[in-house]
């Protein structure tokens, strides 16, 4: 039988997901990156469309202004991941135990890792107001499983990262 291909970028909250669940179901699988003009974040494709396509433009022309728009729009990113990580924290208090559910990995857990990831790197968002979220990601951090699926580890990671 043929391995399965996991069409992956490095820093993909997706592809991450997928590498953290074939790993703990011991699935060898083939690699293939996914890094060429494939873009996923919304900020980098408005960027990368208002470059291409420069009118009518998307960011002002003066660089103060430009960078205004820029923090805005990610200040606007990182409120949802706070208004998020506070519904979050809520329900892991109530469910957690080792784990986002009790002591056993779910889904829940397969997805914490990337969602921590961006808040953190891409972000900014400060984990201090998330004690559960940050104990649990740090649990997953020591699992061998989920290292491997970590975004610096992927064959396709920039090497500064």
């Amino acid at each position: 039988m043929a391995l399965p291909i996991l069409y992956s970028s490095w820093s993909s909250s997706c592809s991450s997901r997928v590498r953290i669940a074939l790993a703990l179901k011991k699935i060898d699988y083939e690699y293939h990156a996914i890094n060429g003009l494939t873009l996923t974040e919304s900020m980098a494709i408005i960027e990368y469309l208002d470059e291409v396509y420069p009118n009518p433009p998307l960011l002002p022309k003066d660089a103060g202004e430009k960078a205004h728009a820029r923090a805005i729009a990610f200040h606007w990113c990182n409120h949802h991941i706070t208004y998020g990580f506070d519904a979050l924290e809520e329900l892991l208090k109530k469910y957690s135990g080792k784990f986002c559910v009790g002591d056993q990995i779910t889904v829940a857990d397969i997805n914490l890792p990337s969602i921590v990831y961006n808040a953190k790197h891409k972000y900014n968002v400060d984990m201090t107001p998330y004690p559960t979220i940050s104990r649990i990601a740090g649990v997953l951090a020591e699992i061998p499983e989920f290292q491997a699926a970590e975004a610096s580890r992927q064959p396709d990671a920039p090497k500064d990262n």
